[in-house]
């Protein structure tokens, strides 16, 4: 039994025992690896360290323990001092022992959240439950929020009619342009103003502190976080005049900031960023969380020249000094404090030697964002503005359909032939925008991009950098993405973008429907390589003063998971499997043949038995015969979907006319209806789709090929837009929706804006909470193979911002995950636990900072942020 000793033979003894029900074997050598040898595979492994946990007298392994020590003996030989330190001494009551805890350990705590592994073998108590709202409060915040969003439609149709029966009484071109221009420009300008007045006028200043949510204090806080994601300023997210809106709302913020996220900080009052800082795209910095049914606000403080990754997550109650870094892929946990020219990374992040900044300075003054600023302003108020507003004009005048129903001479005549130009009108619309739109991707981008030289330094807020923005923004346009994505026809799209896919094997799966990147014309994939959804592709470095950007490869025979971003110099080669979540590492030697799991990452076995059973399919003329199959299907599935779009577009289209038919009998109330109607018909409309594609059944939990007609159905799933689910966030209603679309969900759910992706294989219970951008995914699909499977959130559970479950997850009656963590396949979270971090472990001396004197969430080592 090696050198463990009496205690340590047994422990062998019952993990063996343990590990052979789950492998099926009547014995487990201690030296047999897990993976290689037993043939086991992290769902197997998952359930294993589950039924540890439940064992008070064996230790309780992590899954990055498994991958670290995959031999009973080894895992033991690591758990042993903790097992040793959680022995605890008997004494007097009330005396106080402090534990000494070696270095070995703390196999599993983050290094900015010591645990102490005394309390890790202590069951989770319930604690004191906070004050909730009840039904009473539920129901009439649901009601508030109806009629707040009846009253903006009734006032957006007013205005907009009023505007139009205005510019209809102009006489000629140059009439019509400046009627467009004064109202539009006015109509733009008072769409940006009003949620700064409203912020101000209902709130006042931001303050640390917390209220339950469904409330009075909660209404004010909804209305205000409404307001914010739509006013239009958010769209100028890149610009010096986002940071001009965000200081209007209150926000500390220096000279020479550059910020790229378009996430919102609700609780402006509450960020102080430094000069000369840049926060990169895809970033929450919120400000405040959902914990509990309750709203909690904190403060988010930046020092001068700090640079934040993308896809990163700052929880309230964070700070980081002077020239700190914090990688891509990372996050700040509440109380986490980076020192001064310190670089971290990892969720919940740690100290790292990799430098991020890696585009050396530019000149860029005051003078050039000054300039840059007010350019944008002048040509949105004079080109963009009038074009959209004029534009709009001319398709009520110019086109038949429309122009003779507001014609009260003609319109009566014209009823009987609403459907046949509501007809012509969807088929021109719809269909000229899929044919022109792909003409365009496919031409103007390259023309725009001709002058960005790659591997060169360009300031920003010049004549490269707006290029580069607009081919961007042009060629990550989502819709051809959806309609493509999930089959071979995405290889030909992103070809025609730009992307290097000269040597891509064709897989049927190449590409997922959601992939994003800086530019398309520096993207190299190498053969047989697999892409799941939400793929970014970070091929543009950025500083607080210049862009460069430089091409992205990522090897053949790779397979990259969900939610990834991928850096220009990552460190991967050929033949890497890339979790979900991870951290593409930038240091150390190139990783080849191996899996990547976890921020920061760590190597696990590229792939295991269970995932190589259906490899015969992958090659020779059965992949022929099958990769043919799914591209005719997948052929349907797109003609399908298409369809299905467009039969929407056509309803719309219907109640336009229909709408412009009664306004000379209702006025300007139908146009606001139409507003209201056009949300009801389209989330039923979807809702009735997706459920009759499922044939009103509930999804079963699968392990198949994908080439399998099962997967191919499940594809087709993915396709039906769900994007009207974000209307709902915050509201009573979103659980409704998710009700509809068959998710098994309790009462006074808290939803402020999770994605469940198989909605009738997930179970959440009463009064839990999802905070913004947090993910429960039921499915995985490894290299050709896909997995699906029930999750299931105990009530009161919590999940923290940009959090990620993946299937076959259970989670006790009050746990929490914390922010941007990654609960990993096959766990089981017991009742009442906080697990954290990429991938998410036990957590139990990190229940969340303790307001200080002034509700301020305290930190540990606070940095403060100098805004000359």
């Amino acid at each position: 039994m090696g050198d463990t000793g009496p205690a340590g033979a047994e422990t062998e003894r019952k993990l063996a025992a343990a590990l052979a029900e789950l492998v099926d074997a009547e014995h487990v050598p201690a030296e047999s690896h897990f993976f290689t040898d037993l043939g086991a595979n992290s769902l197997v492994m998952a359930q294993f360290c589950a039924r540890l946990r439940k064992d008070p007298d064996l230790p309780s392994p992590s899954m990055r323990d498994i991958y670290r020590h995959p031999t009973i003996r080894s895992l033991t030989a690591a758990l042993a001092p903790a097992a040793a330190v959680a022995d605890v001494t008997t004494v007097a009551p009330g005396t106080v022992v402090p534990a000494v805890v070696p270095a070995e350990a703390t196999l599993t705590a983050s290094p900015a959240s010591p645990v102490s592994p005394a309390t890790d073998a202590a069951v989770p108590s319930a604690p004191a439950p906070a004050a909730r709202a009840g039904a009473w409060s539920h129901r009439l915040c649901g009601a508030f929020q109806l009629l707040v969003f009846l009253g903006y439609s009734l006032v957006s149709g007013f205005v907009t009619a009023r505007g139009y029966e205005w510019i209809a009484t102009g006489s000629g071109a140059l009439d019509i342009y400046v009627r467009s221009l004064l109202f539009g420009s006015l109509g733009f300008l008072a769409l940006c103003a009003f949620p700064v007045m409203a912020k101000w006028l209902l709130v006042g200043r931001w303050k640390p502190g917390e209220f339950p949510v469904w409330g009075m204090a909660y209404l004010r806080f909804w209305l205000v976080k409404v307001l914010l994601h739509a006013n239009p300023m958010v769209l100028l997210a890149g610009t010096p005049l986002y940071v001009l809106y965000l200081r209007a709302l209150g926000a500390r913020i220096g000279k020479g900031v550059t910020i790229l996220s378009h996430s919102v900080p609700v609780c402006t009052d509450l960020v102080t960023i430094g000069a000369g800082t840049v926060i990169r795209k895809d970033s929450f910095f919120l400000c405040y969380r959902v914990h509990a049914g309750r709203v909690q606000t904190g403060r988010v403080t930046l020092g001068r020249d700090v640079f934040i990754g993308e896809k990163t997550v700052l929880d309230i109650g964070t700070s980081m000094g002077d020239g700190a870094q914090l990688g891509h892929a990372s996050a700040l946990h509440s109380g986490q404090a980076v020192p001064a020219g310190e670089r971290w990374h990892g969720s919940p992040a740690e100290p790292t030697r990799v430098d991020y900044v890696r585009v050396p300075p530019a000149r860029c003054g005051t003078g050039r964002r000054t300039w840059f600023g007010t350019v944008t302003l002048l040509q949105l108020l004079f080109v963009y503005v009038p074009l959209a507003v004029g534009g709009m004009y001319m398709v009520f005048t110019e086109v038949p359909a429309v122009g003779k129903r507001l014609d009260p001479e003609t319109a009566v005549l014209t009823r009987g032939e609403l459907v046949p130009d509501a007809l012509a009108v969807s088929l021109v619309l719809f269909f000229g925008f899929v044919v022109l739109g792909l003409v365009v991707l496919c031409t103007v981008p390259r023309l725009l991009s001709l002058p960005v030289r790659p591997d060169r330094v360009y300031p920003l807020y010049g004549l490269h950098y707006t290029l580069h923005r607009a081919a961007a923004r042009m060629t990550n346009v989502k819709f051809f993405a959806w309609l493509f994505g999930d089959s071979s026809y995405i290889v030909h799209y992103l070809r025609g973008l730009g992307y290097d896919l000269s040597r891509v094997e064709q897989t049927g799966s190449n590409f997922g429907t959601e992939v994003q990147h800086e530019t398309p014309f520096l993207v190299s994939v190498g053969s047989g390589t697999m892409v799941a959804d939400g793929l970014s592709l970070i091929n543009a470095d950025y500083s607080s003063t210049s862009f460069r950007v430089s091409r992205v490869s990522i090897g053949p025979r790779n397979f990259l998971g969900n939610n990834i971003a991928y850096p220009s110099g990552g460190r991967t080669g050929e033949n890497c499997l890339l979790a979900t979540k991870v951290m593409v590492p930038l240091d150390g030697e190139l990783r080849e043949g191996v899996g990547l799991l976890g921020s920061p990452c760590f190597e696990i076995p590229r792939s295991v038995d269970r995932d190589a059973r259906f490899d015969h399919l992958r090659t020779g003329r059965e992949l022929s015969r099958h990769l043919a199959a799914k591209n005719r299907y997948n052929l349907r599935s797109m003609a399908c979907m298409l369809f299905v779009r467009w039969l929407h577009v056509f309803a719309l289209t219907l109640f336009a006319l229909a709408t412009t038919d009664l306004y000379g009998v209702a006025g300007h109330v139908v146009i606001g209806l139409y507003l209201a109607l056009t949300l009801l018909f389209s989330t039923a409309y979807y809702v009735v789709v997706e459920r009759f594609l499922t044939r009103f059944r509930p999804l079963r939990p699968q392990l198949c090929s994908i080439y399998d007609p099962v997967f191919w159905r499940q594809e087709r799933l993915w396709k039906v837009p769900d994007h009207y689910l974000n209307i709902f966030n915050g509201t009573p209603f979103k659980s409704l929706v998710w009700r509809l679309l068959g998710v098994r969900i309790g009462r006074r759910v808290f939803d402020d804006g999770c994605y469940i992706t198989e909605r009738t294989l997930a179970a959440i219970g009463d009064d839990c909470t999802l905070n913004a951008g947090c993910k429960v995914q039921c499915h995985s699909q490894e290299d050709g193979t896909f997995k699906s499977d029930v999750i299931t959130l105990g009530a009161g559970c919590t999940l923290g911002v940009g959090a990620h479950v993946h299937y076959g997850v259970t989670l006790g009656e009050g746990a929490v995950l914390a922010a941007d963590s990654f609960l990993m396949k096959g766990e089981e979270v017991p009742p009442y636990a906080r697990w954290g971090g990429n991938p998410a472990v036990d957590m139990p001396g990190t229940s969340g900072p303790s307001p200080g004197p002034d509700g301020a969430v305290q930190t540990t080592d606070a940095a403060a942020a100098a805004t000359s």
